[in-house]
């Protein structure tokens, strides 16, 4: 008798990609972002899904109804299968997909104790130098890390539920230890993510955290006739975020005062001391209503000499 098997998965490519293969089990799509925006330890509770939605309107123009039908109605479908006896996960390696995976096994460990829980998670390819999501896999590719997904020990279930709770926090100061001392060889990727995550908040050299400077660097020094383009290469250079065009649209939005033109993209003078690091522009972005997991985003300053937070002690 075969094992009824739960896939939850990291996108609708990946889970349409996987019924074409004829891959067997069930399926849900987890369709979050948690990666941005406030998060709140209990992943799944009412109190979690009220600040999901009150972010996704505000920075992305989600409406209601799009969150129920997109997101809510999938959780609740994640909710009634709980019948099945093993539960895999499909991840990638980037921040996107790392933070969603710790949550969703914060999930896990508290609903579904005794399950039997695996990982598939993809990124190096051995011969290859670049790191693939899963949809970018062969299927003999796909089907050969299938083949040897990791079973999840019930410590490696409460480390990712341990970070998740640290990254939930208001001091993501705790995750350096993680990062620097308290790795996973389980997680292959997450030790990554979490660089990729303290380096978002803003740096002591100028005010702007790590993306932030790469954009205005690939808006300085690639010749870009428009915002599209300029979109099209920002994807090309940050893959290790998991964005799509929709959060770099955001982020060049936000990034608007330092641009005297888009069509060609071009730097203004501000935009050019900026990214020369030749002015310090924390004043002019901080924004109390920006959160990283459960952490105000401009509480916090990121010395890249030392690769370590420093709290702001006094506002």
């Amino acid at each position: 008798m075969k094992t009824s098997i739960l896939h939850i998965t990291n996108g609708d490519s990946t889970t349409n990609y996987l019924k074409k293969l004829n891959i067997n089990g069930d399926f849900i799509t987890w369709r979050e972002m948690l990666c941005e925006g406030k998060t709140e330890v209990k992943v799944g509770s009412e109190h979690f899904w009220k600040s999901r939605f009150d972010f996704l309107k505000q920075s992305y123009k989600i409406t209601k109804k799009q969150f129920i039908d997109l997101t809510l109605k999938e959780y609740r479908n994640l909710c009634n299968h709980k019948s099945q006896e093993e539960i895999v996960l499909w991840f990638e390696y980037d921040l996107f997909c790392q933070i969603n995976m710790i949550a969703v096994i914060s999930w896990l460990k508290r609903y579904r104790k005794d399950r039997k829980v695996s990982l598939v998670c993809s990124g190096e390819i051995k011969g290859k130098t670049k790191l693939f999501g899963l949809s970018e896999l062969s299927e003999k590719q796909i089907k050969e890390h299938y083949k040897n997904k990791i079973t999840l020990t019930q410590d490696d279930i409460e480390y990712a539920d341990y970070v998740w709770q640290l990254y939930c926090s208001d001091n993501p100061i705790k995750l350096q230890n993680v990062y620097q001392y308290q790795q996973s060889s389980t997680f292959t990727y997450l030790v990554d993510g979490l660089l990729a995550h303290l380096q978002r908040f803003p740096s002591i050299a100028n005010g702007l955290n790590t993306l932030e400077n790469d954009i205005l660097s690939i808006a300085k020094n690639t010749k870009l006739t428009s915002k599209e383009g300029f979109i099209n290469a920002i994807l090309r250079e940050e893959n290790q975020y998991g964005f799509g065009d929709i959060q770099y649209n955001k982020q060049v939005n936000d990034l608007k005062d330092y641009f005297s033109s888009f069509s060609p993209v071009k730097l203004n003078e501000t935009g050019i001391k900026v990214q020369q690091q030749l002015l310090n522009t924390y004043a002019n972005m901080r924004n109390d209503f920006s959160f990283l997991g459960g952490a105000k985003k401009y509480n916090f300053l990121y010395d890249n000499s030392t690769q370590k937070l420093l709290k702001i002690t006094s506002l």
